[in-house]
């Protein structure tokens, strides 16, 4: 699932794949930029901004996509069999005499001037694995709202840039408050903590193939709770359970110890 640490190995991916080089092809298969060309224009530089891709090209154009649940970026040989999803799921393809890029299912994809970054960006609060990376500004944030329940706040990207569904229920646990909590209601030391302890599970896992934030590397222990209800919890063996949470848009599966983490349930 895309959250920061996987956008940024994306941004890496693609950087490698394509700065530097002049675009062969350039195929946007949306209705309103499928038009645009961009072959001849050698890609600049592309760059993570929580969970924003900005491709940045010759001419002053920026390619923005975002990844949102489902959406990936696939590199691919010249000859190499495509193995990214169906054809009809394909909404971008940038490709050099080297390697070629394929967006796959990207809810978001636009051609912007990159002068106009910040239109796309602007909102998004401190980027926890990013040069504007301010603690004290995040924990600013989550607090302006002392009411919502943390998993939610923890998912606006206005309060800090990076957190998925997966780091939301994992913080919860390594902080032993449920999701649910009202952000207010934190003690003071956890919420103190919250920012540098978001920011270390990241750090630690941008470079990773395999995301884990317990440290272990036997994959049915590399997270505390996220997608592991029914089974017992690695810390105090209480059954992990499950339950939906709202974000602003959209309910989201949400994971939790009844015997570690202490606040208001689902």
């Amino acid at each position: 699932m895309p959250e920061g640490d996987t956008v940024l190995q994306a941004a890496k991916r693609l950087h490698t794949a394509l700065a530097g080089e002049v675009l062969t092809r350039s195929d946007l298969r949306v209705p309103r930029f499928a038009t645009a060309d961009l072959t001849g224009r050698e890609v600049l530089d592309v760059t993570a901004r929580g969970k924003h891709l900005l491709t940045r090209v010759e001419g002053g154009l920026t390619l923005h996509s975002h990844l949102r649940m489902d959406g990936s970026w696939k590199i691919y040989a010249p000859g190499e069999r495509w193995r990214g999803g169906p054809t009809h799921q394909i909404r971008a393809i940038l490709a050099n005499e080297h390697r070629t890029a394929v967006g796959y299912r990207l809810p978001v994809l636009e051609l912007i001037r990159t002068t106009e970054e910040f239109k796309a960006v602007s909102h998004l609060g401190p980027d926890l694995l990013g040069p504007d990376w301010d603690p004290d500004a995040a924990l600013r944030n989550l607090l302006k709202d002392p009411a919502r329940p943390l998993g939610e706040a923890l998912l606006d990207q206005r309060n800090l840039a990076g957190i998925g569904n997966i780091y939301k229920s994992e913080l919860c646990f390594v902080l032993r408050v449920t999701p649910w909590l009202p952000v207010g209601d934190l003690p003071a030391d956890a919420a103190a903590r919250l920012p540098l302890l978001a920011h270390k599970l990241l750090d630690a896992n941008r470079d990773r193939p395999a995301r884990s934030t317990t440290g272990r590397a036997r994959p049915s222990e590399r997270l505390f709770v996220y997608g592991r209800a029914g089974r017992p919890c690695l810390r105090c063996r209480t059954t992990i359970r499950e339950a939906n949470q709202g974000d602003g848009s959209r309910e989201r599966p949400t994971y939790w110890c009844p015997g570690c983490q202490q606040g208001p349930i689902a």
